[in-house]
């Protein structure tokens, strides 16, 4: 007999609204990870991410997130409660971008840590997380949700609340400044000649 398929996100949702934890459980384990992973490249702190994080479940169970199902998925409005939150703590100065202070790599990627030491790729890889967090928030979120997270651009544009052609200019924007960076920050032998689109290595 074949198992029933996942409950989708507004499954899971409504059965939280009728005071079901176990539903809760479900939608965190599987939305957490990508909310901390936005949270922390935005930030460069893992104590922030995590509170971010948290800060977003419990905007969701109290019902005070005003999600709409007709205009995206829960997915894309948690990313845009993640944003507000960060921005708002980095506006107050308790945002910590500087990433000596950080014991570790994000959770999310453990491959970085199993993978035998090759320090060029391990340069790359510092050199690409500091210019992303080097970025102006509005450039560095676009980074995060189509490079990182892998978001297309309407789904980008509801998360932050702008238009796709602003979504698109910002993300070009970006990867230009990015280059940019990589090549000054590399030894001349070695600079970047194009930037391909990040992935969830950083």
């Amino acid at each position: 007999m074949p198992s029933a398929s996942p409950e989708s996100d507004d499954e899971l949702l409504l059965r939280i609204r009728g005071g079901d934890e176990q539903a809760f459980a479900q939608l965190y384990r599987k939305r957490q990870g990508m909310i901390y992973r936005f949270a922390l490249h935005m930030s460069g702190s893992g104590a922030l991410a995590e509170d971010v994080t948290q800060e977003v479940f419990l905007a969701l169970i109290r019902g005070s997130c005003g999600y709409d199902p007709e205009r995206g998925e829960l997915s894309n409005y948690l990313f845009g409660i993640a944003r507000k939150l960060v921005l708002r703590h980095m506006e107050r100065g308790r945002a910590d971008v500087a990433l000596e202070s950080e014991d570790g790599l994000p959770a999310q990627a453990p491959e970085l840590a199993v993978q035998p030491v090759d320090l060029t790729r391990q340069e790359t890889i510092e050199l690409l997380r500091r210019a992303v967090l080097s970025l102006p928030s509005r450039y560095r979120e676009v980074v995060v949700l189509c490079d990182l997270e892998e978001l297309d651009y309407a789904d980008a544009a509801l998360a932050i609340g702008c238009a796709i052609g602003t979504v698109r200019s910002r993300l070009h924007r970006a990867r230009a400044l990015l280059l940019e960076k990589l090549n000054r920050g590399r030894r001349p032998a070695t600079a970047v000649d194009a930037l391909k689109p990040a992935r969830c290595q950083i």
